[in-house]
């Protein structure tokens, strides 16, 4: 049985992304994993960093880390640390994540859960043991308008700033769109769609 957390950050609740994660962390189990679940606008996720845990390197930040009085931080950061998966549900918003997801990274993506920063200009050491990050983005951008205009930075903000960080996982992203016209049974193939990656990625467990 692998340990797997799936995030969704998506504040309605009625929200395709809620189908999307809801079909992943059914799937999931169904495939035998242990799913940690978290609806990070349900649970009223502190995305605001404090002064203390801004820095980014050396011992003295994992020490400070440690003391986290937050029960519901300290929690997920104890996830990741045992995490063989990290599957996150998100629209894209302005290119970047919601701002309580990169409130979730900056909180809990850090020295001491999930690697180890000798120096600020080093090379992260994994200490998390994450080894597949799969990422479902929901969009109204047109493939066209992406590739010409925008260049996909969410592909760069997952695949190339966040996954160093967790061990170097392998990275597996979709991207749905347009989301918002969509038809009822173009909604429906997508959420078949999904449900056939999420197996190809996690397979059945022994």
């Amino acid at each position: 049985m692998s340990h797997l957390v799936l995030l969704l950050a998506h504040p309605r609740v009625d929200s395709y992304c809620h189908a999307i994660a809801e079909r992943i962390g059914e799937r999931l189990l169904d495939l035998g994993h242990e799913v940690r679940s978290h609806d990070l606008y349900a649970e009223l996720f502190d995305p605001i960093m404090p002064a203390l845990e801004s820095h980014t390197s050396g011992p003295a930040i994992e020490s400070t880390l440690a003391r986290e009085d937050d029960p519901l931080i300290a929690r997920h950061r104890e996830e990741l640390r045992q995490a063989e998966g990290l599957v996150v549900v998100h629209p894209n918003w302005w290119g970047m994540p919601p701002a309580i997801l990169t409130g979730w990274i900056n909180r809990v993506v850090v020295p001491g859960v999930a690697y180890r920063l000798a120096e600020a200009t080093g090379h992260p050491e994994p200490l998390a043991p994450v080894q597949q990050l799969f990422v479902v983005n929901t969009s109204d951008t047109t493939d066209e308008r992406e590739a010409t205009l925008y260049g996909d930075p969410l592909a760069s903000i997952w695949g190339r700033c966040v996954a160093p960080y967790l061990g170097g996982p392998e990275v597996t992203r979709r991207v749905l769109r347009p989301v918002t016209d969509a038809t009822p049974q173009q909604r429906a193939d997508w959420l078949d769609e999904v449900d056939a990656l999420t197996v190809e990625t996690f397979g059945r467990t022994s």
